[in-house]
């Protein structure tokens, strides 16, 4: 797909003002202000003014959703911590010390996932939206979906983990999979390893899950290498690529290449679902991947083209990480919602300055220091796999390491495929 295809797809958005409710505290990374803001400026560049897209509200996941991924018991901890306002109630009072306890196994009331009052209900919220956007694909109501609150892939079935209560991705996948979809593709493109909903479908061969992320050796969770690549019974069925830290768009874009559409292909899933977390990029100060802004929207646009190719052009799109809520995570997700809809943004796209001068109020930045453009003027051209395997080059080695694992699983050619 190029920037004058302008085909418009029935798509639905997931959102409600109630999914800002998703907020551990004031200090913590993980802002609501980034959803709030890319809704807006998604509505101010008129990305929502498309007779094709459609806004839907997105519903608090039931008890017995969530428990096709996540364990009864988990639940009522999640539940029950929602009780208490924060943590340090729990340090305090010697009664409380078993819930204590009970929220450390779960991974609760931890720096990362901190207790909130309204913890469960948000979460349910956010997996509600993605469950409803696969509903609404395997139904044919919409051909695509984007919900971009959600993409929380790394809680796992009976802990939370990195900012992540409940896996969303992982409820869509699983009410895919129940709806009678046969094959389904996750592919991850966060800087962090998509850990959590790789672990949940393990050993399940009628999914795929692809995660191209900045190396475990430097960054949380520690997982994601070439030999992790599924259960005794589905091998092949996990795909990992480490990317070196500091590595940006072309070492990125040429690794994405040379591994996912081989196997997606390879695959032939019948439904496609993307994670974009857009913590890669060089302004995040989480992870090291020194993307753009434009090289994350090409990846955009190569997911499309891989959902009209490999997935009869069903597609459910995802957030994910992002911590910079006010320069980044806004303009990258307007991408996303335009590219998914049919209608990208052109890069040179002016910013509405109604838009920058409330990211200014609200983030204490001067207004100059907020983008202008919807791109960060970077060339993301990048050295084709066919060009040739550099084998001085570190993340030539790592997506070779991947290829040699992956490829023969999938009856390819980890050299000339």
């Amino acid at each position: 797909m190029t920037d004058t295809d302008k085909t418009p797809v029935p798509t639905a958005v997931m959102w409600d003002e109630e999914l800002l409710k998703y907020r551990f505290s004031d200090t913590h990374p993980m802002a609501p202000i980034r959803l709030e803001l890319t809704y807006h400026l998604a509505e101010q560049l008129g990305v929502l003014d498309n007779d094709q897209l459609s806004i839907m509200y997105p519903p608090v996941a039931t008890d017995a959703e969530l428990a096709r991924v996540h364990t009864a018991d988990y639940i009522a901890a999640v539940k029950h911590a929602s009780d208490y306002d924060d943590v340090a109630q729990l340090e305090t009072d010697p009664s409380r010390h078993q819930d204590k306890e009970r929220f450390d196994r779960a991974g609760l009331g931890t720096e990362d996932c901190p207790i909130f009052a309204d913890m469960h209900t948000s979460s349910a919220r956010i997996a509600g939206g993605s469950l409803r956007a696969a509903q609404a694909i395997a139904s044919g109501e919409v051909s695509r979906a984007v919900n971009f609150a959600g993409g929380l892939h790394h809680a796992h079935r009976a802990q939370a983990s990195g900012f992540c209560i409940y896996n969303d991705a992982g409820l869509a996948i699983a009410h895919l999979l129940d709806s009678g979809v046969e094959r389904v593709a996750y592919v991850d493109l966060d800087a962090h390893h998509g850990d959590g909903v790789e672990a949940l479908f393990w050993d399940d061969p009628r999914v795929l899950t692809i995660s191209i992320h900045e190396s475990g050796l430097m960054l949380f969770p520690g997982t994601g290498f070439a030999r992790d690549f599924g259960g005794d019974d589905a091998q092949g069925s996990a795909v990992n690529v480490p990317i070196s830290a500091g590595a940006g768009d072309a070492a990125f874009l040429r690794a994405v290449h040379a591994v996912v559409p081989q196997v997606l292909k390879a695959f032939s899933p019948e439904v496609l679902i993307t994670q974009h977390g857009c913590d890669g990029h060089r302004l995040d100060p989480l992870a090291d991947l020194n993307l753009s802004v434009d090289g994350q929207r090409q990846m955009m646009l190569d997911a499309a083209m891989w959902a009209e190719d490999f997935a009869d052009n069903r597609w459910l799109a995802l957030g994910g990480g992002g911590y910079t809520p006010y320069q980044v995570v806004p303009r990258i997700w307007a991408h996303l919602i335009a590219i998914v809809a049919g209608n990208p943004i052109p890069l040179r796209t002016g910013i509405p300055r109604q838009w920058r001068e409330k990211v200014a109020e609200v983030s204490g930045l001067e207004l100059e220091k907020i983008p202008e453009l919807m791109t960060d003027n970077v060339d993301v051209w990048w050295r084709s796999w066919e060009v040739g395997y550099d084998p001085a080059d570190h993340n030539d080695q790592s997506v070779m390491a991947t290829r040699k694992e992956i490829f023969p699983l999938h009856g390819l050619d980890p050299w000339f495929d």
